[in-house]
């Protein structure tokens, strides 16, 4: 049983990973690194998987990685570490189906990249976040600049980027950050009812359009649409097609089985 993240599955379809160090605010050590490597691969293969869920236990969402941890590390032993991070991140990216940050708290540097890892992101109004590594002599290295500049746009992101300032919930929301800002009680609930949506929609259908989105954002248009076309070629032949044009005349809920 993995000692530094939580899995539990709040909903049929849905799978919650939470962090799971609030006693020094969710920071990320090599421990958890790898606890969350094992996780995002072992949810790859979940059949039943409809939509994952990623929070923070605590006050906290996750606020970096562990700095007592890194202190005097050797140039080495960092380089180590940090393979073990961007496997993470490369495992957190290729999750199949919408990965939902739920930001309960603070959500910095790592933390805040791994939010913008995320498919799309619901904050507590009282959540904080920021890439702070420039403070540090370093930079991000698991998506951040890269990520924030598609979110944000070049100019804003490099303003968050080189002057390390943390953002409230709402300039979060400003800068494409995160979706909705709701009050930090109904967070999780706000998250559980889009979940539970894209749990009840076809499967096969969500899958493709999460790959769709995501690989035709760096293509031209022409490509783009290539690629929905295909995608929508595939899903019209398909069981779950046929059975959500016969429930919708039957009005009746679909029954979707992935097929």
């Amino acid at each position: 049983m993995p000692e530094t993240i939580k899995l539990t599955d709040p909903a049929p379809g849905v799978a919650m990973v939470a962090f799971n160090r609030p006693e020094v605010a969710n920071a990320l050590s090599t421990q958890m690194g790898m606890e969350l490597l094992e996780a995002w691969t072992s949810l790859h293969d979940r059949a039943d998987l409809r939509c994952v869920i990623l929070t923070g236990e605590g006050k906290h969402f996750q606020a970096g990685a562990d700095l007592k941890e890194r202190n005097g590390m050797t140039d080495e032993a960092w380089a180590e570490q940090h393979k073990v991070f961007e496997a993470m991140a490369r495992a957190q990216l290729a999750v199949p189906v919408p990965v939902i940050a739920a930001v309960n708290g603070a959500a910095m540097g790592g933390g805040c990249e791994m939010t913008l890892l995320s498919d799309f992101a619901y904050a507590a109004d009282t959540a904080r976040f920021g890439l702070p590594e420039v403070t540090l002599g370093i930079m991000p290295g698991l998506g951040g600049t890269q990520l924030l500049t598609r979110q944000a746009g070049e100019r804003r992101a490099l303003e968050i980027l080189v002057s390390g300032r943390p953002l409230s919930a709402q300039e979060a929301l400003e800068a494409g950050i995160v979706n909705r800002v709701v009050p930090a009680a109904e967070l999780m609930e706000a998250v559980l009812e889009t979940a539970r949506r894209i749990a009840a929609n076809a499967p096969l259908s969500v899958r493709t359009l999460k790959r769709v989105v995501h690989e035709g954002h760096g293509q031209d248009l022409a490509a783009a649409m290539e690629m929905e076309l295909s995608g929508y070629n595939r899903l019209f032949k398909t069981a779950d097609r046929r059975e959500g044009v016969a429930s919708f005349n039957e009005k009746r809920t679909p029954a979707f089985k992935g097929d």
